[in-house]
């Protein structure tokens, strides 16, 4: 019987290994066709041989006479790609697109926050624009609210969440997570994994960030939502200076961005963890399309209506629309 254990222990060891040894190829092969400086060509004629050489190894590991032989040439070169992977660095210092182009970067007194290079594009289209930037004060005593921003494109699961601060006098300083992306670059969700993108937060008026996702972006067109988080005003004042601390740190020294991991609902929560009380990590964080209705959910936003009137009142499309350029549009897209 304990023989028998044995035999069917080893069997299952060994199709981890070569499943394994699939996965890891798969990936190793992705990292060099993305990550890799070659050229286009050599990129996809190194990812196939490092493609071929798993798939011949996990071939291998069913023979018993060269299973130890093949798994240990295999993992060597395994090995020795993930320190290569791991050698790239981020930069600061690229050909940057010109939406992110220039790094914004705060000074803080005591309570008051001088925000720098808050970006606030003339937009005549998607990509016919032309940078404007200004530098402005915020009270971080005088905080009276959070929203909470989730932009849609293709269907229910998958948003773009960002936050928006307000201050008294409804000033509101908006922040949403992205790509920091090179000139000629386009985002591929694939390529997220594997350290192609810089991390990039946009610091930026509603009349920039907002507006150019309800009344610029056609292709495909994307609807906005802006609900009011409900809790604490000291969590949101600890929540700010959380985002400016990483603002701060990421004009010092780039990170990159990871589909995963390291993307624009991910990173809030983490900035979420400053406060006692924040929500537990849930799958609906990374379905991002989600995030507001599990906050709904957590008590995190209004319920005094069902959800579904709450999304109904949030949707701000229309409303952006009518103020366009309007000095008061943060006032007029939430009346």
């Amino acid at each position: 019987m304990a023989g028998v254990m044995r035999r069917i222990s080893a069997a299952i060891g060994l199709i981890l290994l070569v499943l394994f040894t699939i996965a890891s190829g798969a990936w190793g092969a992705l990292a060099l066709l993305y990550s890799s400086p070659l050229s286009e060509t050599a990129r996809i004629v190194l990812a196939a041989i490092f493609g071929i050489v798993a798939l011949v190894a996990a071939i291998a590991l069913a023979v018993r006479r060269w299973r130890w032989r093949a798994a240990g040439a295999y993992w060597v070169a395994f090995f020795a790609l993930l320190a290569w992977f791991f050698s790239l660095a981020p930069s600061n210092d690229r050909d940057w697109q010109a939406d992110v182009a220039t790094l914004p970067y705060a000074t803080v007194a005591g309570d008051i926050v001088t925000m720098h290079n808050i970006r606030n594009f003339d937009y005549r289209s998607e990509t016919d624009y032309t940078p404007a930037y200004y530098d402005k004060r915020f009270d971080v005593s005088k905080l009276t609210g959070v929203d909470i921003i989730a932009v849609y494109w293709m269907g229910p699961a998958v948003a773009h969440i960002f936050v928006s601060f307000e201050f008294a006098g409804s000033d509101h300083l908006a922040v949403s997570i992205e790509t920091r992306k090179e000139k000629g670059e386009e985002y591929s969700t694939l390529k997220g994994f594997f350290r192609q993108y810089e991390l990039y937060y946009v610091v930026a008026d509603e009349r920039d960030v907002i507006r150019l996702r309800t009344n610029y972006r056609k292709d495909p067109p994307e609807d906005v939502y802006v609900y009011r988080a409900q809790g604490p005003l000291e969590n949101g004042r600890r929540l700010f200076l959380d985002y400016v601390r990483k603002i701060n740190s990421l004009k010092e020294k780039a990170e990159f961005y990871n589909t995963l991991t390291t993307n624009c609902t991910t990173n809030i929560w983490m900035h979420t963890l400053v406060n006692v009380g924040h929500l537990p990590f849930s799958w609906k964080i990374l379905a991002s399309g989600y995030v507001p209705q599990y906050m709904y959910e957590a008590g995190r936003l209004d319920n005094s209506v069902p959800f579904a009137e709450l999304q109904k009142r949030a949707l701000v499309n229309p409303r952006a629309h009518g103020a366009d350029k309007a000095q008061d549009f943060s006032r007029r897209i939430r009346e």
